[in-house]
């Protein structure tokens, strides 16, 4: 395909035209390895339309020049120099009106999606009459929801007219993303192609100009003014049910936009834009958006190019040890996992294509994974592995036997792991030749969806071996975050004294239900008592009985109780909530029950003053990172922005003065750490 280049007054765009006249405009923000909307960018693409509008080419393409993708979004740094609603809106407005622009050329216009295609980006491709998608790599959504606002450049107005209010709702709602033949299927995109059909495809339809395709049937009948309603309580129920509106405003300020106004859509434009406003300035959409940046950052710890990976060893086949293998081997490594029964390594295997079919739905794409899973009775992979990973139970003597066995098999220059979740490694490595060599790599359960991995380490292990753990962690798409090597690291430190706390209060009398409601009320993701049951309580109490070896932490008589009479939790079907096959059994609840009113506090305040006695020892070096990995780990309320963002925010001097009231009503465990004190007379 010939095509003229004409000069280019452009940073951010470049701007051709072929034999057949159609204009390719390709998105190239300048000094940035993505394509992010920016201010600048978008005032540019205004002025490209603009000129367009004149020369009146015969269609216009728009794709990427970076290999990034489409585009991501909008610039998230700009949500936070926000000045007030006012200024939210005009930004907001402003990319609106370039979007009007481009769906009100008047010629066929193409996105031509390789790659991710996101929030604003999305709506950017929305905004044109047709859109093609590479059939591989192209991942499209709208995951405004996730940092507390809705889509802003006329997502909501364009997309339920275009598949149908059910599927829009769901992928605005949600602000999942989803594939290109899933986009085809829905009608998001109007072809998934090879990449090599690309520009061929985007061409065609420029020249065919086909009638765009928009929902029919049942899925446009419900954008209809008399059935919105009923689906705008649907929607509420459902949403209810995940989030609450004082704690996540947007979805529910987004299904009544849509049930409000999408017989307008000009009105509703405005309404979007008001709408996008007032969230981004909330507390909500500040913290979360706060919560991208420490993602982000844990990201920049590891750099891919410090470790070549390509095997994996992993040694112990129990849920832990066998996902983190699974996972490994999704991630594109060559992976052996060693057991010494075969049939827990066939659990192993089960269970990990069970994962593979969710993920990837194809089964030739199934089946070139589970071709990197490779069960290994004899642990011949030892000696082949780049890392090599010990996930066995928690004995020190069987570790430590372990690794005499291992080591010197293990090739030159190979990591040695261990995915312990309390021990310390000065420890474990006694034993070992080279000492230095053994690194943390404390994985969470779930493993397909706990984004952390703490990366441990003391003051003598090898900072080179540090370094290429976190670039491991980011070659399987994890966040790393280094810790120091102590009883309980970071996660399993803060998390233990809130669930035993929660544990002293149901020995106290108060039903397991009103404590978990009191975690959620507060914005945990699970209750305490319940995740106790889903962790195991076995677990629980050897956690606590490690830690209160070394910490003020008391374990609690009611768990002992429990675990000695096999009442285990989740796996066992009964610990303080029965379950069937595997499911909670509903209870009664007592609606005139009242809790005491210090519930919340005794939990959260055990939370909060052991995550400040981590960062005085400087188990991690600094608050933001502590608070990402405590999000990340825990699931402590995104919203409130991790814990100690929440003792700022609040007021140190004041919290610290609740924790004193504690201590004097409830005994020495609420002691406040010599942290609150830092700084003050």
């Amino acid at each position: 395909m010939a095509q003229q280049i004409t000069e280019q007054p452009y940073k951010n765009w470049r701007l051709e035209r072929d034999d057949h006249d159609i204009a390719w405009l390709y998105a190239d923000k300048a000094e940035a390895s993505a394509n992010v909307l920016s201010a600048d960018v978008l005032e540019e693409l205004y002025e490209i339309l603009s000129q367009l509008q004149r020369d009146r080419p015969q269609g216009l393409i728009i794709l990427s020049a970076k290999r990034s993708g489409f585009i991501l979004g909008a610039d998230i740094n700009e949500f936070t120099t926000l000045g007030g609603q006012a200024d939210a809106e005009a930004l907001i407005g402003r990319g609106q009106a370039v979007l009007d622009r481009l769906e009100a050329l008047d010629m066929p216009t193409v996105a031509l999606i390789q790659g991710f295609a996101l929030g604003g980006g999305m709506e950017l491709a929305l905004a044109c009459r047709y859109r093609i998608a590479d059939e591989d790599s192209a991942k499209l959504g709208l995951p405004e929801v996730k940092l507390g606002i809705h889509p802003g450049f006329g997502g909501t107005v364009r997309l339920p007219p275009l598949i149908g209010a059910p599927a829009a709702m769901d992928m605005m709602l949600t602000g999942r993303m989803i594939s290109s033949r899933a986009a085809a299927k829905m009608g998001l995109v109007d072809y998934a192609v090879p990449e090599r059909r690309l520009k061929d495809a985007a061409k065609h339809l420029v020249l065919q100009s086909p009638v765009p395709k928009k929902a029919k049937g049942w899925q446009a009948w419900v954008n209809h003014d008399l059935l919105r309603p009923l689906m705008a309580m649907y929607l509420r129920k459902q949403v209810s049910g995940k989030a609450r509106k004082d704690h996540y405003p947007a979805p529910y300020a987004m299904i009544d936009l849509w049930a409000e106004h999408m017989s307008d859509p000009r009105r509703m434009m405005r309404e979007e834009a008001a709408s996008v406003a007032r969230l981004v300035i909330g507390d909500t959409a500040q913290n979360l958006v706060r919560v991208f940046f420490l993602q982000e950052r844990m990201k920049a710890l590891g750099n891919k190019r410090d470790l070549d990976v390509k095997h994996v060893h992993v040694i112990g086949g129990g849920v832990m040890g066998g996902d983190i293998a699974a996972w490994c081997a999704l991630r594109g490594l060559t992976v052996t996992i060693q057991d010494r029964n075969h049939e827990t390594l066939a659990r192993v295997m089960k269970r990990a294509h069970s994962l593979y079919k969710k993920k990837l739905k194809l089964p030739r794409l199934v089946m070139g994974v589970m071709d990197r899973l490779i069960p290994d009775i004899h642990g011949h992979g030892v000696a082949k592995a780049d890392v090599v990973i010990e996930a066995i139970f928690e004995n020190i003597e069987a570790k430590q036997g372990l690794y005499k066995e291992v080591e010197p098999r293990m090739k030159p220059g190979a990591i040695l792991a261990t995915n312990t979740s309390s021990i310390p490694l000065e420890v474990l490595r006694e034993v070992l030749a080279q000492p230095t060599r053994l690194v943390g790599l404390h994985f969470f359960n779930p493993v397909a969806k706990m984004q952390l991995v703490e990366i441990v380490r003391n003051d003598d292990t090898d900072a080179e071996v540090v370094k290429q753990a976190m670039a491991f962690c980011r070659h399987i798409d994890r966040l790393p975050l280094p810790v120091k090597s102590a009883p309980g690291f970071l996660v399993n430190r803060v998390l233990m004294p809130y669930l035993l706390e929660a544990v002293h209060l149901v020995e106290e009398g108060v039903p397991a239900w009103a404590v978990d409601k009191a975690a959620l009320d507060f914005g945990m993701p699970m209750g305490p008592i319940e995740l106790a049951d889903t962790v195991g309580l076995d677990i629980c109490q050897s956690v606590a009985t490690i830690l209160s070896q070394q910490l003020n932490v008391e374990v609690p008589q009611r768990l002992k109780q429990m675990v000695d009479s096999g009442k285990l939790g989740r796996k066992s079907g009964q610990g303080f909530y029965s379950y069937a096959d595997g499911k909670k059994v509903k209870q009664e609840i007592d609606k005139e029950y009242v809790p005491p009113r210090d519930i919340t506090d005794r939990m959260m305040f055990r939370f909060l003053n052991e995550a400040m006695a981590c960062l005085r020892e400087g188990i991690v070096e600094e608050a933001d990172l502590l608070d990402g990995g405590v999000i990340f780990g825990t699931g402590f309320a995104p919203f409130r922005g991790g814990p100690m963002h929440y003792i700022q925010e609040r007021g140190r001097d004041d919290l610290r003065r609740t924790l004193e009231n504690l201590e004097h009503n409830h005994g020495g465990r609420f002691k406040p750490d010599r942290g609150w004190y830092d700084g003050n007379d």
